[in-house]
C-alpha cells in the first residue's frame, strides 16, 4: 500500500507539536487588534508540507527535535500562509482548508494587509538566527515567490502563455519555497554541502510536481476531499498544464472557444471542458509530467542514500504519486 501523509508524518508528531507551540506563541507578537485574524490564518489543519521538508531534510538518526529547525519551519510556514491569503483574494476563493478564506472572513482589503503582516513576521523570525544566511535565503525566496505570483497575475486572461512560461511561474511561486525548506533544514542540521545541494534540488522538483498536481486537482478533485474551492484556474483565466495540454489536443474551433473563456470574453464552462479532458486523456499526460519531475529529484538524492533524511524525503514523492492516483479513482 502506498504511504499517505498521515503515515509519513506520524514520525514527525513531536516536531509538528513543537512547531504548533512555537507558532501559537507568535500570535502575541502581532498587535492586539489583529491577533484574532493572525490566529485564524495560523491554524493546524493544513498538511504543512514545507515544515515537514525542513524536518525531514535535517532528520537525525535519533529523530530528535532541533529548536533551530522548529524556528525555520515556522518561518517557511508563515511565508506560505501569507501567499495563500493573497492567492485566495486574487482567485476570489470561498474555501481554504475546509473553511472560509481570510478574504471572505475579513474582506479582501484587510486580508491583503494580513498577508503582508505574516510575510513581515516570517522575516523578523529569520533575522533572529545568529547567521545572516538564513534571513538572506528566506528573503530571496520570498521575493521569488512574490515574483512568481506577480508574473502569473499579469498573465491572467491572456492566451499567449507557453509551457515554458508555466514552468517558470511554478518554479518561482511554489518550488522555490520547497527548495529553500530542504536547503535550510539540511544546512542547519550540518549535513555535508553536497547533500544540502541535493536536498535543495529534490525540494525544487517536488515543488514543481506538487504544483502540477494541485493544478490537476483543480479540475479532477472534489471540494469535500481537497478542502478548497475548485475550478478557480479556468474562472480566473490561468493557463495551467491541464489547460495547456487540452488546448494542444482540441480542434481549432474548440480551442478558440476555450481561449475566449480564458480571456474572459465568454463565461467559463468547467463541466464542458472537463468532459473533453477526460475524452482526450489530459489526466494521463499531466500525471506523467508529475512522475517525470519526481524522478529528477529522486535521482539527485541517489548518491546520498546512506544519510538518514534520504529515504524519508523520497517517501514524500510516493505520497504525491498516491494522491495523483486518488484523483484518478475518486
Amino acid at each position: 500500500m502506498a504511504p499517505d501523509f498521515a503515515t509519513v508524518f506520524a514520525r514527525l508528531a513531536p516536531h509538528m507539536a513543537a512547531l504548533d507551540v512555537f507558532l501559537r506563541e507568535q500570535i502575541a507578537a502581532f498587535e492586539p487588534e489583529i491577533r484574532t485574524m493572525a490566529d485564524y490564518c495560523i491554524d493546524t489543519s493544513g498538511k504543512r508540507i514545507r515544515p515537514a521538508l525542513v524536518f525531514l531534510s535535517g532528520w537525525q538518526a535519533d529523530g530528535s527535535v532541533q529548536p533551530d529547525l522548529v524556528r525555520v519551519a515556522a518561518v517557511v510556514e508563515l511565508v506560505h500562509l501569507a501567499t495563500l491569503v493573497h492567492d485566495d483574494i486574487m482567485d476570489e476563493a470561498e474555501l481554504r482548508r475546509g473553511r472560509r478564506t481570510a478574504s471572505r472572513e475579513y474582506g479582501p482589503e484587510a486580508a491583503v494587509l494580513l498577508g503582508d503582516a505574516l510575510f513581515s513576521h516570517a522575516l523578523h523570525l529569520a533575522a533572529h538566527f545568529p547567521t545572516t544566511s538564513v534571513c538572506r535565503a528566506v528573503a530571496d525566496s520570498t521575493r521569488k515567490v512574490c515574483a512568481g505570483e506577480i508574473i502569473q497575475t499579469l498573465r491572467r486572461h491572456t492566451a499567449s502563455v507557453t509551457r515554458s512560461d508555466y514552468q517558470r511561474v511554478i518554479d518561482l511561486k511554489t518550488a522555490e519555497l520547497f527548495r529553500v525548506s530542504c536547503a535550510l533544514g539540511s544546512e542547519l542540521a550540518r549535513f555535508p554541502a553536497g547533500f544540502v545541494k541535493a536536498a535543495a534540488a529534490y525540494g525544487r522538483q517536488l515543488g514543481i510536481a506538487y504544483q502540477i498536481y494541485d493544478d490537476l486537482a483543480d479540475f479532477f478533485g472534489h471540494e469535500r476531499k481537497i478542502g478548497k474551492t475548485l475550478g478557480t484556474d479556468l474562472v480566473s483565466g490561468k493557463l495551467t498544464l491541464p489547460l495547456l495540454t487540452l488546448l494542444d489536443r482540441l480542434p481549432q474551433e474548440k480551442g478558440a472557444a476555450l481561449l475566449a473563456e480564458i480571456r474572459g470574453e465568454q463565461s467559463p464552462q468547467l463541466g464542458y471542458w472537463l468532459k473533453h479532458m477526460e475524452e482526450l486523456d489530459v489526466f494521463g499526460t499531466v500525471a506523467e509530467a508529475i512522475g517525470a519531475e519526481l524522478k529528477v529529484g529522486e535521482d539527485a538524492l541517489w548518491p546520498w542514500s546512506e544519510l538518514p533524511p534520504t529515504a524519508l524525503l523520497r517517501q514524500l514523492g510516493d505520497v504525491l504519486r498516491a494522491q495523483v492516483e486518488a484523483l484518478r479513482c475518486p
